[in-house]
């Protein structure tokens, strides 16, 4: 059953049975077999095909979903009885938001790699939103997100916050705002502001500081990358609020400053989630001790 899941989820994401084959080092014949095994077992026609391509059906999207969490969780139970017996080993994969993903978890997982060379990290780098439905669907062994949770978030994770994160509102030195004595709310609300997407942890913070300023922006700009965002503040295109930890470098050289305003920094935090389990590999156990004590962070 194991490879039949697996040689079906390959067929489903390539949408096409020889690039499946390709992908899998098997014969295309070989391929078919296995699905229509599948499609036998379960009592159900999982695809549907064309000359062209193939593409799930309503009881293919269903079985597409369980296959992903069934193989993790085969996966997750060979490591947990391989922890038995050896030292931090095997694959461990990590899902965090831009902030904490981009500019923290490379100095983490350098300390992690020089202690536990045989741990194999993945990492996917997503919004705050995307990694809470990954963290939820046990695609993540181990999630970092930023911001706030509310409790019907949290159903099916467990989660403890490990850091305090503030936010500046941030200009580049040539950005008119950035040359006044005295700078008014009135004053930001006429500049074009850049934000990040919905369902970012930061744009969620950006909205809050609005509310806090107590204005609309007349102009703003939607940029889904930080670091989009900061080439884009320091070309003088407009203002943002952003982490301290991503303005590191920038602030060092100069290239942005930050715009002292009564009520800021806003602080938020870094929260660490894992899927509701009763075991948790010792990778995973190892890599959430050393976020929760800061091991490996960068000096602010």
């Amino acid at each position: 059953m194991e490879q039949s899941l697996q040689v079906f989820i390959t067929v489903a994401e390539q949408r096409n049975f020889t690039r499946a084959a390709e992908l899998l080092h098997m014969t295309q014949p070989a391929v078919s077999s296995y699905i229509q095994s599948l499609e036998r077992n379960l009592g159900a026609r999982l695809l549907d095909r064309t000359n062209k391509y193939v593409q799930l059906n309503k009881a293919g999207e269903i079985v597409y979903h369980h296959a992903k969490e069934i193989l993790n969780l085969y996966t997750r139970m060979g490591n947990l009885l391989d922890d038995l017996q050896h030292t931090a080993s095997g694959p461990l994969t990590i899902g965090a938001s831009y902030t904490f993903g981009e500019y923290i978890l490379p100095h983490v997982l350098t300390r992690l790699r020089e202690q536990y060379p045989k741990v194999s990290p993945s990492i996917t780098i997503a919004n705050s939103k995307e990694i809470l439905d990954l963290t939820l669907r046990r695609q993540l062994d181990i999630g970092i997100v930023e911001g706030e949770l509310t409790e019907k978030e949290l159903t099916g994770v467990s989660a403890d916050s490990f850091a305090e994160d503030r936010m500046f509102i941030t200009a580049s030195p040539r950005h008119p705002a950035a040359g006044q004595a005295e700078t008014t709310a009135a004053d930001l609300a006429e500049h074009t502001w850049i934000v990040r997407e919905e369902g970012s942890g930061t744009r969620q913070m950006q909205e809050k500081a609005f509310e806090q300023l107590g204005f609309e922006p007349a102009h703003l700009l939607v940029i889904g990358s930080t670091q989009a965002i900061k080439e884009a503040v320091e070309a003088g295109l407009g203002l943002t609020l952003l982490s301290r930890w991503t303005l590191r470098k920038e602030l060092e050289s100069g290239s942005l400053w930050l715009l002292p305003f009564e009520g800021f920094p806003l602080k938020r935090q870094f929260s660490l989630i894992m899927p509701d389990s009763q075991f948790q590999t010792k990778a995973t156990e190892l890599l959430a001790d050393m976020i929760r004590e800061g091991v490996g962070f960068p000096e602010l």
